[in-house]
């Protein structure tokens, strides 16, 4: 085992380089420095950052007419009244000279460059006039949709199926879908962490301290900072959360799951796991305790390199600190083919400490309408669902071509499938693909396979903010202005308790950018879509999800975060004795003072289900948690694995300018026992090859990184060179990850073989 000290070791520096040559960014006159007034608010607007897509509730204001300055909204306890570096450059975006602020038609080869700035009358006509044309031809299904998750997705998927295309995908497959599809397998809904009131947490690299979550965040720091918890931290390299936990190992790649099942093995042969609760709540215990019985920690040592006697350990301090502990079910680390397995099998070691609905533990989010059942008054407003019903296409989708990912295709969809999908011709040929704010080029692995997926098709259209790597193989890039421009509806950001928030104008639309929601609708307006379109403006959409409430619409808007009620954990007896003190009409509390008897999960069994017959419908052999061997790389080759770092996010804001000054490369992290081996030092140029493609990086040789594995953040090494900042330096995760779907969760695998060379 690698062991090192908690301490900080790296430094990210770089320089932004020179703006890029295109007719439709912001006019060098406005971009310079000096530029007339910024126009907007100069009082605090209460919105939410985009910087990522954690989407943080924030103030923002105009301040002497120059910048924007931006905070955390105060209101939204939880976030600390916080925002992260990211968040604080929002300001950067908006007069950057390469932010594209007029729509562009190529008139040069794909990929080549050339662009025409266009009226949005003749983007709309002609792009309409193209998607009629491919529907008539061969249906609206040929035509693909993606876009990342939150309020961009749904404009643009309702426009997708009102146009007759049931091919609408989310980025969850390429970042938090495994863990999403295994919790909708055993629990039968998406779960959250108690964080900040667990007394002991296991993480599997779900690096918080880099790719941070406001909340998140600041709740791990409250549990180890003020309630002392635990944290031991599996890893293969020293992350910034690794130099905070106070035990890290450096686990071999893709052996996480090995070691999240040998925990629970740990739980049941040492009969330390809660009895009562699995009893009454989980269906197919005895069928993983059979299986489980053979996952011992010395057969996990043999896979993973942490000694048997710390898992055995560490499973018995998990149990002593239960239910007020987790095992953190992490985000986006998939470090193997099994991304399923292993976040079910941490799951399932959550399941066995029985710390669903306890403080420090996992728990579903109270929505209104459940919320105030229990009060038994109108605590908090539901809000409604406006709009017409849109028909259900005919067509399946294009990932129900294969039943093991049934699960996912109403969360998302399997992204790459559409990279599949052109290249087979089945189950049926693809024309166009329209997406907004996504970026295939960086977040989808085989980066070559995915330009030549462009390359075939008859339509490409990317609303976006730049000419991302993607885009600059569009036919047409729509200009959405960024988030300090733009109104959008009320969210709900229900915890503990039902909350709403709101993303409010701060700043006055430069150029001639528009909000995604406006260009959906305008556009599918132009399609003949009208009748889908009952609301003329955001103004009367997020009245019609208020029930036409203006008071309430008013004080949303004037805290923009509103929270209601007192925080509610189903099985945790004082918080359900405070619930019950507060609303008179409140649910009677069960014997043992907790609503336990009113906990329900939607699987088909009704139960926690550690073994499942609808996934073993879909997959078979896959019904039940367990271990299956994958091979990640050649004797001869180096792991590689990637992740994120606290100034960037995934392949999103590598080019906003206060931002790649921050960090504008990323330095390939080597043990010093390799890079001895071949003769490296830090600074070094440096290749990585591996199956698809080859890459050219720099050097740092670390103790923090497994001499058997290389690392790197991702998002750097953009091929396109309109992009002259970060985006366009360093190396290009994507151009080596090989293109692999792993099953059931349909997760891109994030981890290949490499060789490694002086260059």
């Amino acid at each position: 085992m690698i062991k090192l000290d908690r301490r900080a070791f790296l430094k990210g520096a770089g320089a932004t380089g020179a703006s890029c040559a295109l007719t439709g960014v912001i006019p060098g006159s406005i971009a310079a420095v000096g530029a007339p007034a910024l126009s907007g608010s100069a009082e605090a607007v209460p919105s939410i950052c985009e910087m990522c897509s954690t989407r943080c509730p924030i103030s923002a204001r105009v301040v002497d007419g120059k910048t924007v300055f931006i905070q955390g909204n105060a209101e939204a306890k939880a976030f600390g009244g916080k925002v992260c570096a990211r968040g604080g450059a929002g300001h950067s975006l908006l007069y950057d000279p390469q932010r594209i602020v007029k729509p562009m038609k190529r008139v040069g080869e794909r990929g080549e460059g050339k662009w025409q700035t266009i009226s949005w009358e003749q983007a709309y006509s002609e792009i309409a006039t193209k998607l009629n044309e491919l529907k008539s031809k061969y249906g609206p299904e040929t035509v693909v949709f993606s876009s990342k998750s939150g309020s961009e997705h749904t404009h643009i998927f309702n426009m997708a199926n009102a146009f007759g295309s049931p091919n609408t995908f989310t980025h969850l497959s390429t970042c938090p879908g495994g863990y999403e599809v295994a919790a909708h397998a055993i629990y039968g809904t998406k779960l959250k962490r108690d964080l900040s009131n667990s007394k002991f947490i296991i993480n599997f690299g779900h690096n918080l301290y880099e790719g941070i979550n406001m909340s998140e965040t600041r709740a791990l720091m409250t549990a180890q900072m003020d309630k002392h918890a635990k944290l031991v931290v599996f890893d293969p390299r020293f992350s910034v959360v690794a130099s905070k936990a106070d035990e890290w190992y450096s686990v071999r790649p893709g052996s996480d799951v090995a070691v999240a099942l040998a925990i629970s093995q740990v739980l049941i042969a040492d009969n330390l796991y809660d009895k009562a609760f699995v009893e009454r709540y989980v269906d197919g215990f005895e069928q993983f305790a059979a299986q489980v019985a053979g996952y011992t920690p010395e057969w996990a040592q043999q896979l993973s390199d942490v000694p048997a006697k710390d898992i055995r350990r560490i499973a018995h301090e998990l149990a002593k600190a239960a239910p007020h502990a987790v095992v953190d079910f992490g985000h986006r680390s998939t470090f193997t083919p099994e991304e399923f397995e292993l976040r079910r099998a941490i799951y399932a070691a959550n399941v066995l400490i029985g710390n669903f609905e306890r403080k420090g533990g996992l728990y579903t989010g109270k929505k209104a309408s459940s919320y105030n059942k229990f009060a038994g008054a109108e605590v908090a407003p539901s809000l409604a669902n406006p709009g017409v019903k849109i028909p259900k296409p005919e067509a399946k989708r294009i990932d129900q071509l294969d039943e093991q990912y049934a699960l996912t295709w109403k969360m998302g969809g399997v992204y790459q499938s559409i990279i599949d999908t052109v290249e087979t011709g089945k189950p049926y040929p693809i024309h166009g693909w329209v997406m907004t704010r996504t970026n295939p080029m960086q977040t989808v692995t085989d980066r070559s396979k995915v330009e030549r997926v462009l390359k075939q098709m008859e339509l490409v259209v990317c609303c976006d903010l730049y000419v991302s790597e993607t885009a600059a193989f569009a036919d047409y890039i729509l200009p959405e202005c960024t988030y300090l421009e733009r109104d959008e509806e009320i969210a709900d950001k229900s915890g503990k308790n039902p909350g709403y928030y709101v993303r409010q104008q701060v700043v006055d639309v430069i150029g001639e950018a528009k909000p995604a929601w406006q260009i959906f609708r305008e556009l599918g307006i132009k399609l003949g879509l009208q009748a889908y379109y009952p609301w003329d403006n955001i103004q009367t959409l997020q009245l019609a999800q208020l029930n036409k409430d203006d008071a309430l619409l008013k004080l949303i808007k004037t805290k923009g975060y509103v929270s209601y009620g007192k925080p509610l954990m189903l099985r945790e007896p004082q918080m359900v004795a405070d619930f019950v003190a507060a609303y008179p009409g409140a649910r009677v509390a069960d014997e043992d003072g907790t609503y336990g008897s009113a906990v329900k999960f939607k699987t088909p069994s009704g139960k926690i289900e550690l073994y499942s017959a609808e996934v073993e419908a879909m997959a078979p052999g896959r019904g039940l948690i367990a271990y299956h061997d994958v091979k990640l790389k050649q004797p001869d080759e180096l792991y590689f694995i990637q992740g994120k770092v606290a100034v960037h996010t995934n392949g999103a804001t590598h080019n906003v300018p206060m931002l790649a000054n921050l960090m504008s490369d990323n330095a390939v992290w080597i043990h010093p026992q390799t890079a001895a081996k071949y003769g490296i030092n830090s600074g070094d140029s440096i290749r990585l090859t591996s199956s698809v493609g080859s890459e050219i990086g720099h050097a740092l040789v670390t103790k923090g990184i497994r001499p058997d594995t290389v690392f790197a953040y991702m998002g750097f090494g953009s091929k396109n060179k309109e992009l002259t900042r970060a985006s366009g330096k360093g190396l290009h995760c994507g151009n080596l990850l090989p293109h692999a779907t792993a099953p059931v969760c349909g997760m891109c695998v994030h981890t290949t073989g490499v060789k490694l060379e002086k260059a």
